[in-house]
């Protein structure tokens, strides 16, 4: 019994040590032994040996190889040390690969672009008036401002000389010789303080003083009164019916019930033209017979608009060459007239219709119909066929009235409210700039 215990015991030792002296040797294989890929196919025909010899392997850590197939039967093979499979996965997560670092180093940076801020009602509107005027002055910047802009001819030096020639440019685009001087003043003042340094400067100088002689500071146009009352003077030819005409239809687009009167009865043409205007912009016009009295028409034409609740009467007055007596008597007359049809109060508005073709000689109407009546206001045609729209400064800095409208052509909407610096920028921007887009 103890023999056979003995022996027993004996085979198991002996199968244990063949067991591990068996082990061992597979332990030490050669690298070059597993690395023969193994096909996809022969996976299935391994023996539970070679099973458990690579379940081993495993689990000590040694070098171990294992192929795979995919479901086409492609052969693949994969081998690989213990310390590269160690090191891959750190590796890889790591460093990115060539591909994604080279997209990241070649990606140009985000800069969100600033947004050009929106442009308010009122500067768009600026705009759209400076361009309007740019155009309808083309033929004073084509004349007189282009000729300004020879003078200087690429002069980096200002100097004495190159104002008198200035001075000459202004003169003759009549602005005349009061304002010219004025100008000049001006320029040599800035020129001694050593502002004037180059083209630039002398045209904002210019620019700056033009501004200043047309800011009178005038009251707004006040048509409060029920019925207001607006006087339209000036001599024949100067175009006093298309103003009124245009006014009209300019005052009655705001909701305003507007009458008019014809009260240049002495020339039937005006009559006829008025009574065309009143037509076109559904306004009524009060008429008299042919050579009546103009006093009679406008009391009747004020007296009709208080009954029937108008709330604007625009008239037209006589308009003989203000070198006659009898003009300015008459216009007196209507004057008192208008004071006893309004009670006292006379007219609203007075205004002034001068033609800027004619230079010079608008300056001097101006100081004629001034000797005798109150002007609150001049009405400027004609500016987009002259040559010579410097004229309006010479107007404003002798007789400090204010220019109120501007004509720029036939159309209605071609009579505008003027402002004096918008005027100035259109007219007096260099030839070439394009600050302003038209």
């Amino acid at each position: 019994m103890d023999t056979a215990l003995l022996i027993v015991i004996a085979l198991a030792v002996a199968g244990l040590l063949l067991f591990v002296a068996t082990r061992k040797k597979t332990v030490e294989l050669p690298p070059e032994a597993d690395a023969k890929p193994a096909l996809s196919g022969d996976t299935t025909a391994k023996s539970g040996a070679q099973s458990g010899q690579a379940a081993a392997e495993a689990t000590s850590g040694a070098t171990s190889t294992s192929a795979t197939g995919d479901e086409t039967g492609d052969e693949t093979a994969a081998t690989a040390t213990p310390e590269a499979t160690a090191d891959a996965p750190l590796a890889e997560a790591a460093e990115p690969s060539a591909s994604e670092t080279t997209e990241s180093a070649d990606a140009p940076e985000k800069v969100a672009e600033p947004e050009e801020p929106a442009k308010s009602a009122g500067e768009e509107a600026r705009e759209k008036d400076v361009a309007a005027l740019r155009k309808g002055l083309a033929s004073t910047r084509g004349g007189f401002i282009a000729r300004l802009a020879k003078l200087f001819g690429g002069k980096k030096e200002i100097d004495s000389g190159l104002l008198e020639e200035i001075e000459e440019v202004l003169i003759t685009a009549d602005v005349g010789v009061h304002t010219s001087q004025r100008i000049l003043d001006d320029l040599r003042t800035r020129m001694e303080s050593g502002e004037l340094k180059d083209e630039e400067s002398v045209w904002s100088a210019i620019r700056s003083e033009a501004v200043s002689i047309l800011d009178v500071q005038a009251k707004p146009i006040e048509l409060a009164s029920k019925p207001a009352v607006v006087l339209v003077i000036g001599v024949n030819g100067v175009g006093k019916t298309t103003p009124i005409g245009k006014l009209a239809s300019r005052y009655a687009a705001e909701g305003k019930r507007v009458l008019l009167a014809a009260g240049d009865t002495y020339r039937a043409a005006a009559v006829l033209q008025l009574e065309m205007w009143g037509k076109r912009v559904d306004c009524p016009v009060v008429r008299g017979k042919e050579n009546a009295d103009p006093g009679s028409v406008i009391f009747d034409a004020i007296s009709k608009a208080g009954d029937e609740g108008y709330d604007l009467v625009i008239a037209d007055t006589a308009g003989r060459l203000h070198t006659k007596t009898p003009l300015m008597d008459e216009l007196k007359k209507v004057s008192r007239t208008v004071g006893k049809a309004t009670d006292g109060r006379g007219a609203d508005e007075v205004f002034l219709v001068l033609d800027s073709t004619t230079g010079q000689n608008a300056v001097q109407q101006m100081q004629m119909f001034r000797e005798a009546m109150e002007i609150s206001g001049v009405v400027l045609t004609k500016l987009d066929g002259t040559a010579k729209g410097g004229v309006i400064l010479g107007i404003v800095d002798q007789h400090k009235v204010p220019v109120r409208f501007i004509g720029l052509g036939e159309r209605v909407e071609d009579l505008r409210e003027f402002d004096g610096r918008n005027f100035v920028e259109a007219l007096f921007q260099k030839p070439g700039d394009e600050t302003m887009a038209a």
